[in-house]
């Protein structure tokens, strides 16, 4: 009953997922335990640096992390959900 919370690009990886979590800035452990995909440290500390470097404005960086979402939501939903999803409702 998990598939729900997997994406199609999620891999095992090794080393410690808890120790690289912690690594990260604040405001991006914050925006990962609200976010709809599992993320990796990896990932989501390289989407930050560069979208800090680019904006230089840690709202700005949040901001691009929730696109990055959003995108990633929008290519893969097919794949995780079914061609289906989200089923268009007749009014």
């Amino acid at each position: 009953m998990m598939r729900n919370l997997t994406s199609p690009r999620a891999r095992w990886r090794s080393g410690n997922a808890m120790a690289a979590h912690d690594g990260l800035p604040a405001p991006v452990r914050e925006w990962a335990a609200q976010a709809a995909l599992p993320w990796s440290a990896t990932s989501l500390r390289r989407l930050w640096t560069r979208a800090l470097r680019e904006s230089g404005c840690p709202q700005a960086a949040l901001a691009r992390l929730s696109a990055a979402e959003r995108a990633t939501l929008r290519r893969e939903a097919a794949q995780v959900w079914g061609i289906d999803y989200p089923q268009q409702t007749s009014p």
